[in-house]
């Protein structure tokens, strides 16, 4: 039986390689972004989306921890298939 837990990470390094090995990229929602931010509301974006704005990771990371966020993920689904599940949550 395969498991399909959450795990939940504040690492960078572990945030980026998920994403990357799923071919996502940091992003965030187009119009978001206050006061010459580069980032407003984050997102991974795995296919073109023309709400979503690609953004440089550093930006992105900058983000995260300002908002002292936490991703929750999950790395493979139920019938062990790789998983793209993922949330924005706050850190506890």
């Amino acid at each position: 039986m395969s498991t399909h837990t959450s795990h939940r990470t504040t690492d960078h390094d572990r945030i980026r390689r998920w994403t990357e090995e799923r071919d996502g990229c940091p992003a965030t929602v187009r119009g978001t972004a206050e006061g010459g931010e580069e980032a407003g509301l984050l997102r991974i974006m795995f296919r073109d989306d023309e709400d979503l704005e690609q953004i440089e990771w550093d930006d992105f990371f900058e983000k995260f921890d300002e908002e002292k966020l936490a991703f929750l993920y999950q790395d493979k689904t139920a019938d062990g298939e790789v998983s793209r599940f993922f949330k924005f949550v706050r850190r506890e």
